[in-house]
């Protein structure tokens, strides 16, 4: 990084866009690396389920529709409710299927990208054969995180879900009830985004400090105070991009009719590239996040004790000690 570690806490929202954007241009060719290998196929995967997923509903549904036009008790009703049901189980398992691989590559693309920006900012020599050996020992304790963080959000959405029928229950039926169903709904987006940057934080934590599981989200929750605001803004661009990139593609070149065929592949094309750029640049943002909060708190990273932690990986895993990763406290 060009900036100085006591000069990160002082970046805002655009001091980090540029920031992500100058470690991305500059070492290029480490980063396009990652992408062909990671993240390109996790864009095909994202936008792929999209495509695949749509036409099974659809078929689905259109089937259906032929079965309730149909007289019950007949050979052609059995045979269509057994093909229904057939049609709702590969429905299911793709949904399982694209689960599973949708976060076997983002725990992968996160634990690379973490470790590639890490390298860039101790000044360590990084190579792509490095890289790769490293990621199958991290993602492990990004796995670890991410369940804390899935159990954590189940818990927040069975409250939610309490508190939304207490308020059907006992005063949903009149003025007050109404007023009051829009500030439930802010006051719980709010809470959901604020996990869901406590969590993408925890996962850099998870990578470069000893902590992971709910010790990083526990670590991630203090160690984002006084950025919150920029980190919440940062995120909601991020996924606000998301959205569009993902409804443009279901609307225009899933259900792209009266669309030609060669003009939906030519936008199938462009959203592909647009993901794959907005993943990369979101992993290298919240890991220059993650710096600025350290420096933010006065948490010099010593480059050495950096430099020793990531050397440590291309061997057996032994995690970075706190006292190494949270030193001193610097004069601002």
């Amino acid at each position: 990084m060009d900036v100085e570690q006591e000069e990160l806490q002082f970046l805002g929202f655009f001091g980090i866009i540029k920031e992500s954007v100058k470690i991305i241009y500059s070492w290029r060719k480490i980063f396009s690396q990652i992408t062909l290998a990671l993240i390109l196929p996790l864009t095909f995967i994202f936008l792929a389920h999209i495509e695949v997923s749509d036409f099974l509903f659809f078929k689905i549904l259109r089937n259906e529709d032929r079965l309730d036009r149909t007289r019950a008790g007949t050979p052609k009703y059995e045979k269509l409710s057994d093909v229904i049901s057939s049609e709702w189980i590969v429905f299911w398992l793709l949904k399982v299927a694209y689960f599973t691989f949708l976060l076997i590559f983002s725990l992968l693309c996160t634990s690379a990208v973490v470790y590639a920006v890490a390298c860039v900012y101790s000044a360590k020599q990084i190579t792509f054969k490095r890289v790769l050996s490293v990621v199958p020992k991290v993602w492990k304790r990004l796995m670890v995180t991410f369940i804390w963080n899935f159990v954590i959000v189940f818990c927040y959405n069975v409250v939610a879900g309490v508190v939304l029928f207490m308020w059907a229950i006992l005063i949903g039926n009149n003025v007050f009830g109404l007023v009051i169903l829009p500030l439930l709904l802010i006051i719980y987006v709010m809470g959901f985004v604020y996990i869901s940057v406590v969590w993408h934080l925890a996962s850099v934590v998870s990578v470069l400090e000893d902590s992971y599981g709910i010790q990083a989200m526990v670590k991630s929750k203090a160690l984002i105070k006084g950025k919150t605001g920029v980190a919440v803004a940062i995120f909601l661009i991020l996924n606000i991009c998301y959205f569009i990139i993902q409804l443009a593609f279901e609307n225009l070149v899933v259900l792209g009719y009266p669309l030609s065929t060669p003009n939906r592949i030519l936008l199938a094309i462009i959203f592909f590239l647009f993901l794959f750029k907005l993943i990369l640049f979101g992993l290298v943002i919240q890991t220059v996040i993650y710096f600025v909060c350290k420096s933010y708190h006065h948490e010099n990273i010593d480059k050495s004790s950096l430099s020793d932690h990531l050397e440590v990986y291309l061997g057996e895993y032994v995690p970075l000690k706190s006292k190494d990763v949270q030193l001193e406290q610097f004069d601002v």
